[in-house]
């Protein structure tokens, strides 16, 4: 019994590091959190946020606020709940990305907090895309949020577990010791999974939407840490930021599809 108790214990310490490290939710922090497994919990706390931003969005739609209006609010919302965390990443990786020819320039580029024309569009376009998107979602929004926001940072784990890290001094360099085997990720792949077909149970009519959130989710997760894998020679901090906020915009992008 001491065992479990002590099982459980460290199971909730770690989700609350997790919870600390992504995102600006207020929580006391105990000397017995342990940052070095945060990367273990962040598709948990990725829907955490979710659900989140879905309560907010029924509120709000409750309140009879316009679907347009609504869906860039809860962008705002989602951004100020992480406090721009990924967002910031992406935009320094296309900063970095910008400079084609050079990889130690191109990290020195990443590494500075300025942002540049290459980093704002970035964020432009993820904005615009997440703001679109959910706004011609109409159905099902809160699972929607939950998911996406699972499927992003489960893309964060896969390029954490596959592709090697750039900068051994780097702010995200930890993260490798976190992922380690399949075990590590499998889990939380799992609970995607059970979910994004969740809504089976209501609507037994929905299986097409519940496969496409199954292959698009982990095919785009795994598909683009691949590409910036693929265009940087490896991974740092700023480009698991990326990974997760593309991984979000391309999947709403996707679900649009299935609207009707």
């Amino acid at each position: 019994m001491t065992s479990r108790c002590q099982w459980w214990k460290k199971l909730l310490l770690d989700l609350g590091a997790s919870v600390i490290f992504y995102t600006t939710i207020p929580l006391p922090r105990l000397n017995a959190f342990d940052l070095q497994q945060v990367a273990r919990w962040a598709p948990v706390v990725g829907m955490l946020v979710g659900g989140i931003l879905g309560c907010v969005d029924w509120l709000l739609s409750y309140a009879g606020m316009a679907v347009l209006t609504r869906s860039a609010l809860i962008v705002c919302i989602w951004i100020a709940i992480t406090g721009g965390l990924h967002l910031d990443g992406a935009m320094d990786t296309a900063d970095g990305l910008a400079i084609r020819s050079d990889l130690k320039r191109r990290l020195e580029v990443m590494a500075d907090s300025a942002t540049g024309a290459f980093g704002a569009m970035a964020a432009i376009a993820l904005v615009l895309l997440k703001t679109t998107a959910l706004a011609d979602l109409q159905n099902n929004r809160w699972l929607v949020l939950i998911v996406t926001l699972g499927w992003g940072r489960w893309g964060q784990v896969m390029a954490i577990a596959r592709y090697p890290y750039l900068k051994p001094t780097g702010k995200g360099a930890f993260h490798k010791t976190a992922i380690r085997s399949y075990k590590d990720w499998l889990p939380t792949l799992l609970l995607l999974i059970c979910l994004s077909c969740g809504q089976l149970i209501w609507e037994r009519n929905k299986l097409l939407d519940a496969a496409v959130m199954v292959v698009a989710g982990s095919a785009i997760a795994i598909s683009v840490g691949a590409w910036f894998n693929y265009k940087l020679g490896g991974h740092t901090g700023d480009s698991y930021g990326a990974v997760v906020e593309w991984t979000e915009a391309l999947f709403l992008c996707v679900l649009t599809i299935l609207r009707n």
